[in-house]
């Protein structure tokens, strides 16, 4: 007997509905392949509701005191906390990101998230502009209306409360997609929010990308759209959003590059980049730092030391306390990885240092696991180390010159993040100057925290997220007001 299915529901005006077909989608848990929920398969005529629920919202709620919807977001901070184990919990087994180091940590950070924006209430100020005595010209930041938003599935909680706080804090209404394959932990922090908001003022959807985040994108009630996901389906959201002139967020892929300079050939540069390339996510996000620039004087050392050091990574259920690493989402996205993988084994000119495809047998065959995977090779110019594979696959490649490194880290279509590592910091600061990204570290591979303004230069997006510049830019628009004050006077009698 299998698994008992848990029935969820969208979130539609305050209310807990199915979609009006009552279509299904069913949810998989990635780590044994098995079905244990399912969620409404919305299309336009739910779409419709929402978007429509969310402008009468919008009447009343951008009236809302910003000092009061700011508190709003803070005791939504507080009800988050007392249950993020079990929406964790949940993360672990719909994404298949392991809890230990993954779903716990993104929790915290949903927190911080809620309560940073919870902080920024009072930010959402105008300016003056010194145009004489006899005129006041100032300026007013009003929320844009209806945002419609839409997630994926490698982080979909944090990746919502990115988008969640910064929209209502500012006055917003929301409509948010979620990511069909990971949407039942971010339904948990919409049901928690609807306790403390009106309704309609966040409504939260489910269904496919054709049949509902389609019909979401070109609704002519949307006042803006905000897309996290890959490169290919912002293009499609861009079109969207060019049909009415709308203002667009866009956060996208990335092949983001870590340059390794010969002074750091130590153990905290080798977890740094095990960090970076976010192995103990699959490496399932944008930020992996998936292209390895090593100096070809310790190319050797350093790459023993990563290679030992990932192989005491443990592998396994996403639920288990002792796994380091869990599972790539769904069998669309390991069949690519696993297909990556056979073109750098296949490649004459690359060499694979660890790893390989995925075992056939044994307890990890019976999900979509697999495991680190380094190739080196001599040039940048290749498949693997151009495209965005979105899974635990490393490509490895040496280098003699600064400026040929540099310019080989800036030679892709993407500018998301970057890596540099060297004690030099003087070396450091010109290098992350001169690379082309819009989030570069210096001697750390960290995720992103509140206050960052994040987002990609080139193909990796617009706009910021995260910090009160990326609320400010991405979901207000600034109104100029002039008076003139030196209008006749009129008595008072007659008027």
């Amino acid at each position: 007997m299998g698994e008992k299915i848990t029935d969820y529901k969208m979130i539609i005006d305050g209310e807990f509905v199915d979609s009006k077909s009552g279509a299904k989608i069913q949810i998989e848990c990635p780590s044994n392949k098995a079905f244990f929920a399912t969620v409404p398969r919305g299309d336009k005529e739910d779409v419709d509701l929402a978007v429509n629920s969310s402008k009468k919202a919008f009447q009343s709620w951008y009236k809302v005191m910003p000092k009061e919807r700011g508190k709003i977001l803070l005791q939504i901070a507080d009800d988050i906390e007392k249950n993020k184990e079990e929406i964790a919990k949940i993360i672990a087994k719909e994404t298949g990101n392991a809890i230990k180091t993954q779903a716990r940590p993104e929790m915290n950070l949903v927190v911080d998230i809620f309560r940073y924006f919870g902080g920024l209430s009072s930010e959402l100020k105008g300016e003056t502009i010194p145009l004489g005595e006899h005129v006041l010209s100032y300026t007013r930041r009003e929320p844009i209306g209806v945002v419609g938003a839409i997630i994926p599935w490698n982080a979909p909680v944090m990746l919502g409360a990115c988008k969640i706080a910064p929209a209502l804090c500012s006055g917003n209404t929301l409509v948010m997609k979620a990511a069909e394959d990971a949407p039942l932990a971010i339904l948990k922090v919409a049901e928690i929010c609807q306790k403390y908001i009106p309704p309609g003022v966040l409504n939260l959807i489910t269904g496919t990308g054709s049949e509902c985040g389609e019909p979401l994108a070109y609704h002519p009630l949307i006042n803006k759209l905000s897309f996290t996901g890959s490169t290919a389906v912002g293009k499609i959201i861009m079109k969207a959003a060019a049909e009415r002139i709308l203002p667009v967020s866009l956060e996208l892929g990335g092949k983001s590059p870590s340059i390794v300079y010969p002074d750091v050939n130590e153990e905290w540069t080798v977890d740094g980049i095990i960090a970076a390339m976010r192995f103990t996510r699959q490496s399932q996000s944008c930020t992996a730092g998936s292209r390895l620039f090593l100096h070809r004087k310790i190319y050797d050392n350093f790459i023993g030391s990563l290679v030992e050091k990932l192989g005491n990574l443990v592998i396994g259920d996403p639920l288990d306390e002792g796994t380091d690493m869990g599972t790539i989402i769904n069998n669309k996205q390991y069949t690519k990885v696993c297909d990556y993988i056979k073109d750098g084994l296949e490649n004459k000119n690359t060499e694979v240092i660890c790893g390989g495809l995925p075992p056939k047998s044994g307890p990890l065959s019976e999900g979509y696991y697999t495991i680190p995977t380094i190739f080196r090779n001599t040039s940048n110019e290749w498949r693997l180390a151009k495209e965005e594979i979105f899974g635990p696959v490393l490509v490895a490649i040496p280098w003699d010159n600064e400026e040929e490194v540099i310019k080989m880290a800036n030679d892709s279509h993407y500018g998301l993040a970057a890596y540099v590592w060297t004690r030099d910091i003087t070396r450091g600061i010109r290098a992350a100057h001169s690379i082309e990204s819009g989030w570069v570290q210096v001697n750390q591979g960290l995720g992103q925290a509140t206050g960052h303004s994040y987002g990609g230069f080139k193909q990796s997006g617009l706009g910021r997220e995260f910090s009160l510049e990326g609320m400010l830019d991405s979901f207000t628009q600034r109104k100029n007001i002039t008076i003139n004050l030196n209008t006749p006077s009129k008595d008072l009698e007659d008027l």
